[in-house]
């Protein structure tokens, strides 16, 4: 039983007890009056035991967020509240406390199809207040079942007119779309929809695998892309020093000089020049790469006898013909 039925149940039992006990008091004191004067004192007591449960039954109160409605001989008569507010016992009788704060109420729908024929199971909340008392208690039962019941209604029928895609996509677009739906089917009752918001949308497992397989080969997709726009980008700098390289003989060879020294500075590493590479560097180059050549081999332990360096990598007879050989640490 809801609170407001209980409070029902419990003005009705009270104007009955007070008819009840007016009617035994107008019994007594008429038995009183009858005996005689002598009994006054005690018919004025129960007068006043009969004054004091008339008011009980007569006087109310409804709480801050409560509206009453009021009925009298059965009929509609107002609506009153929040705060004290007086009815006439047996004439008068609350139908029902309406509670206007703003409820909330969970609803789903189960194994309902997109408009792509794909099962979905989806949860919702429902945000909603009463702004119309009246309404809510005359227009329809029971106001909150009939909520929950439009809602699932409506919900069943935005899945149905909505891809798969949209219902993982696009949620605030559809909880508007609901919200202006249940509205319109609740506000002849007095009800407004605050609020309507998806939970969850679950889909079959085997979808969401091959869901997840194409967003996967989406991403590789990507970055394959941006990859081969990053290759474009590499081989247009690499053309665009050679261009710089062919009109500029000096800039070469400082290239070619870089390139040797940051082969000689590895450990243990060997490089092989052409003769002609190294000739074309002119005696500068030759005297740097020499220069590099002594720094790189100084202090390494593959010095031989006579002072001459011993090569650690390529035997001489497999050296190409017409090179030079330079090692470093």
């Amino acid at each position: 039983m809801s609170e407001a039925e209980g409070r029902e149940n419990g003005t009705f039992s009270t104007s009955v007890a007070a008819f009840s006990v007016t009617v035994a008091a107008g019994l007594g004191g008429l038995i009183l009056v009858g005996v005689g004067a002598v009994r006054l004192q005690i018919s004025l007591v129960i007068a006043g035991l009969v004054i004091a449960i008339w008011c009980l039954a007569a006087v109310k109160v409804a709480r801050q967020w409560e509206k009453a409605v009021i009925l009298r001989l059965g009929r509609i008569h107002r609506t009153v509240g929040p705060g004290p507010f007086i009815i006439i016992p047996l004439l008068e009788s609350v139908a029902a406390w309406v509670d206007q704060r703003i409820r909330t109420s969970s609803f789903n729908a189960e194994q309902t199809l997109t408009k792509d024929n794909v099962p979905v199971d989806v949860d919702a909340i429902l945000f909603w207040m009463v702004w119309d008392a009246e309404k809510a208690v005359l227009e329809v039962a029971d106001y909150e079942a009939a909520v929950s019941w439009a809602s699932q209604t409506a919900l069943r029928e935005v899945i149905g007119r909505t891809l798969l895609s949209d219902m993982l996509a696009a949620r605030e677009q559809i909880d508007e779309e609901l919200q202006t739906i249940i509205d319109a089917r609740t506000e002849p009752w007095g009800i407004a929809v605050q609020a309507v918001e998806i939970r969850d949308v679950i889909i079959p497992a085997n979808l969401q695998e091959a869901m997840s397989r194409e967003a996967q080969a989406e991403r590789e997709r990507r970055a394959r892309i941006i990859l081969g726009g990053a290759e474009v980008e590499i081989a247009s700098k690499f053309a665009e020093a050679a261009r710089s390289y062919q009109n500029d003989e000096v800039a070469l060879n400082l290239r070619a000089m870089n390139l040797l020294y940051e082969g000689l500075k590895e450990k243990g590493s060997l490089v092989v020049v052409p003769s002609r590479a190294v000739e074309s560097l002119g005696a500068g180059g030759i005297l740097g790469m020499a220069s590099l050549a002594r720094e790189s081999l100084a202090g390494t332990s593959g010095v031989g006898q006579h002072g001459e360096s011993e090569p650690s990598g390529v035997p001489e007879s497999l050296r190409p013909a017409g090179s030079r050989q330079i090692e470093g640490k």
